[in-house]
């Protein structure tokens, strides 16, 4: 089991900690089926605060269910999903075409997909508590911002830096300023680098990577370590979820005219009016296309988007139907307000989070095992496992359904079909497929 929170021990988050009162909720009155065990899932440290909270908010409707998070990075996180070690990744960039493919080896007869889940501000953290600067928002504009990370401009009172800070010029000191920047591989170092990359094209001419492009500064490992080492130094500069800054000074950053500050408001004006990408629909992939460069009055402009990468069709039966209700929370209303309260995240649209719904409730098993029944198969529940694997062999030969088998579709058809016929003879369940796909 990974270690990471669970529902038994949630780390603290300052005044946010989740706590038992996310238990007396909505989704925890609903009837689910069944589920117990432990559930591991691993992926971007940004999403830790609210994983956190999902898994209590979780957990009030299946307190069987020992749930845990590794918040190793995106990119290890991803990396522990491909070798089937966890159900569930988060991440905070979308998979590469490569991962697509190396799926299908852990996602019995599917592929993953991502899931678009919530949307944050990556703050741009900074330490001048020394100077009477902490709550001055110093604003930057992204060219600025640009040079300051590559390294082109070294100190605290340059002229760029004055020249967009007239009323507290006089406070900006002679000081060196320390880039802090993620070491390990990350969504949230792909994020503001496509930041960059898009609103100062001429100033960072790198190439977007889960890979930090310089050594100037300070590295170090995941969002905390960065707040950490950004809390513990004069000077210092790096960037992070907005959630985890805590009381360090954050950049309003310069958008068309003026400049916004980080903000789920903020953030939400852009991700409104941000659609899925058209080309990666088509494979059934839900990645969401930011306009970093917006001028969008009121948007602020470095918005994370964060994925949980899942299976559309799991080996187990029960994992399968744990991610299934996990997203499906997630995506609730009542996960949404979670994760804004909890993580300062801006939710999702409700357009986006209806089409997704739709998604997520079309994860399937590849088989229905009565070895794998979640609640501990009964003897009715055994023939009926023995059922549905006998009618999938009866119309095996028809051609329609051996073109449509391998769906998410077919599996879900399956375990419909099961429940309307009360575990019905295998002819019977044939039948009924067979007008499903005729």
């Amino acid at each position: 089991m990974l270690v990471g929170a669970s529902i038994f021990a949630l780390s603290a988050c300052g005044d946010n900690t989740p706590s038992s009162a996310l238990t007396d909720s909505q989704w925890g009155a609903r009837k689910l089926e069944a589920l117990s065990g432990e559930f591991a899932a691993a992926g971007a440290s940004s999403q830790k605060s609210a994983v956190d909270a999902w898994i209590v908010g979780y957990s009030a409707g299946q307190q069987n269910a020992a749930i845990s998070y590794d918040p190793s990075g995106s990119g290890a996180g991803v990396n522990t999903f491909l070798t089937g070690a966890v159900s569930w990744a988060g991440t905070d960039a979308p998979l590469s075409d490569s991962q697509v493919k190396q799926s299908q080896a852990v996602c019995a007869q599917g592929t993953a997909f991502e899931v678009p889940t919530y949307v944050s501000p990556i703050a741009i953290a900074y330490n001048l508590s020394q100077y009477g600067l902490q709550d001055a928002h110093i604003q930057l504009s992204p060219a600025t911002l640009a040079k300051i990370f590559n390294g082109s401009i070294s100190r605290w009172n340059d002229p760029a830096i004055i020249a967009e800070n007239p009323s507290i010029a006089a406070k900006l000191p002679n000081l060196a300023i320390t880039p802090v920047w993620r070491s390990d591989k990350s969504g949230t170092t792909k994020t503001f680098q496509t930041y960059l990359r898009e609103a100062a094209p001429q100033d960072w001419t790198n190439d977007p990577t889960e890979t930090w492009p310089y050594t100037i500064g300070q590295g170090a490992k995941g969002t905390p370590s960065v707040v950490m080492t950004i809390g513990q130094a004069q000077g210092t500069i790096g960037y992070a979820d907005f959630a985890q800054v805590s009381n360090l000074g954050t950049v309003s950053v310069q958008v068309g005219q003026e400049y916004v500050q980080p903000s789920a408001k903020a953030t939400a004006q852009l991700i409104n009016h941000s659609p899925l990408n058209a080309e990666a629909l088509k494979n059934g992939r839900y990645i969401v296309d930011v306009d970093y460069a917006t001028k969008k009055s009121g948007a602020y402009p470095i918005a994370l988007v964060s994925y949980e990468v899942a299976c559309t069709t799991y080996k187990s039966a029960r994992t399968a139907t744990f991610v299934r209700q996990w997203l499906t929370y997630v995506l609730s209303d009542e996960g949404q307000e979670v994760s804004e309260d909890y993580a300062g995240a801006a939710p999702l649209p409700s357009a986006l989070r209806e089409q997704m719904m739709k998604a997520v409730g079309d994860i399937s098993a590849d088989d229905i095992s009565a070895d794998d029944s979640s609640s501990g198969a009964t003897s009715s529940a055994k023939k009926a496992v023995s059922a549905v694997n006998t009618a999938r062999a009866n119309i095996s030969s028809n051609a329609t359904f051996s073109a449509a088998k391998n769906t998410a579709k077919t599996m879900t058809t399956l375990r419909t079909v099961v429940n309307k016929n009360n575990f019905a003879h295998p002819q019977e369940i044939t039948s009924a497929l067979s007008k499903e796909f005729a």
